[in-house]
């Protein structure tokens, strides 16, 4: 009976060390995921500054709207916008995405472009644009990635270090046959 009794507990105890061990290795693996998804997202720290500061940096845009005119789905256009940083220190581009997974904005400084940022875009890239320098922002639509027909706006949107502007966006318009 003695011999039953101490299988059992010794079983339980098992069982328990089984059931604790999966859980303790759950619990690593989901602290390791969480790290890593939270470096992700997050862009590199850029200087903050004030509306009322002298030294900061100033973004100017030349349009911010572009038509697209008439296009067909499976056509591809693009609008080009210029950014300058009229600014007296680093103007700081960053997060940028899209309203639709059919809208790609794409940074170019000084010949080297920034990978395609769309809708869902989590990336730690950015880029500065010392006083005096510009960027292009080329906003690419691909209506065939999510099809429609008639009237459409999509947006771009760029996040900058300006206090005046520090979410910037872009749209562009078209009409799809």
């Amino acid at each position: 009976m003695k011999d039953r009794h101490a299988s059992a507990i010794s079983s339980e105890k098992i069982i328990l060390s089984i059931i604790g061990g999966v859980t303790l290795l759950a619990l690593v693996v989901i602290f390791i995921f969480s790290v890593n998804e939270s470096k992700q997202g997050k862009p590199e720290v850029s200087a903050s500054y004030k509306v009322n500061d002298e030294n900061r940096p100033r973004v100017k845009v030349s349009s911010s709207s572009s038509d697209l005119g008439t296009m067909k789905v499976q056509d591809e256009k693009q609008a080009e916008f210029l950014l300058e940083n009229t600014g007296n220190k680093p103007l700081d581009l960053f997060k940028i995405s899209s309203s639709c997974d059919c809208t790609f904005g794409q940074i170019t400084v000084n010949g080297t472009k920034s990978p395609e940022f769309g809708m869902h875009s989590k990336s730690t890239w950015s880029t500065s644009l010392e006083p005096g320098e510009k960027a292009t922002l080329t906003v690419t639509y691909r209506p065939s990635i999510m099809p429609v027909k008639g009237p459409v706006t999509r947006d771009v949107y760029v996040q900058t270090n300006d206090p005046e502007n520090p979410k910037l966006t872009f749209t562009v318009k078209a009409y799809v046959e």
